[in-house]
């Protein structure tokens, strides 16, 4: 769950729309969200946890793929 900030540039909806095209090109799937106290918050699912693994697994490749060419020389 993220919460859109008011002092985010443009304000609060803005904001979300960027936290929200962001997921959503990260992982394929667009987030809910929902309006708490007249705040907009981002509600994530497993499926936006799964798409985001991919980044991890990505990382830990090419930190082992590093690690093989440093060495080398």
């Amino acid at each position: 769950m993220s919460y859109a900030t008011v002092d985010a540039p443009s304000g609060r909806e803005e904001d979300a729309k960027r936290i929200i095209a962001l997921v959503k090109a990260l992982t394929g799937e667009e987030p809910n969200i929902k309006l708490d106290k007249g705040k907009p918050v981002i509600i994530y699912t497993r499926r936006h946890l799964d798409g985001f693994k991919k980044y991890t697994e990505v990382a830990d490749t090419i930190r082992e793929w590093k690690s093989v060419y440093t060495r080398r020389g």
